[in-house]
């Protein structure tokens, strides 16, 4: 199965991919929604590139987002599959276009369809789930507009600045 489409190509990390997930990674914006709180150096990235590409060992898959703009790939975004588990056949779903001005535009919602069916044929996953804070209403919509329905509520269940929040989870059934 080709992971793409004619606007957009999800791929495996490369190592030429270090400087942008340097700064997508250490960007304090991005740590509100995927509970990181420390940097990453280089050299963690480094290692965690190279250490990746079998999900059923690591439990992870991460994927660029390149998007096609007059013939060229651009890369946009990652996609994350973590908490895999093959026995039960579930993982958890992540998903971030970094720049502001590439949200929007339908790459997030193509790569999501894509991986669906990637997940779903290739890899045996019969349910999806994300996490959202009850706050990021544009995220909960976005993924419920691809079919994920909302399935509990865990309460009281993130600290931040402005005290804690609850966090909803969603999932998508085969």
């Amino acid at each position: 199965m080709k992971l793409e489409s004619d606007t957009i190509r999800l791929r495996a990390t490369e190592l030429s991919d270090i400087d942008l997930l340097y700064i997508w990674e250490n960007d304090p914006e991005v740590w509100t929604v995927s509970e990181n709180i420390t940097p990453y150096s280089w050299f963690e990235l480094e290692k965690y590139i190279l250490s990746e590409g079998d999900i059923f060992a690591n439990k992870q898959l991460r994927l660029m987002i390149d998007s096609k703009q007059n013939g060229k790939f651009d890369t946009v975004g990652t996609l994350d599959l973590f908490d895999f588990n093959p026995v039960h056949g579930r993982a958890g779903l992540g998903i971030l276009i970094y720049a502001p001005e590439n949200r929007r535009k339908g790459y997030a919602s193509e790569a999501l369809s894509i991986l669906i069916e990637y997940a779903f044929t290739v890899l045996n996953i019969s349910v999806l789930y994300c996490n959202i804070s009850v706050n990021n209403q544009k995220s909960i919509d976005f993924f419920e507009k691809a079919g994920f329905v909302k399935c509990g509520l865990k309460k009281s269940w993130n600290s931040t600045p402005e005290g804690r929040e609850d966090e909803i989870m969603l999932q998508l059934i085969r």
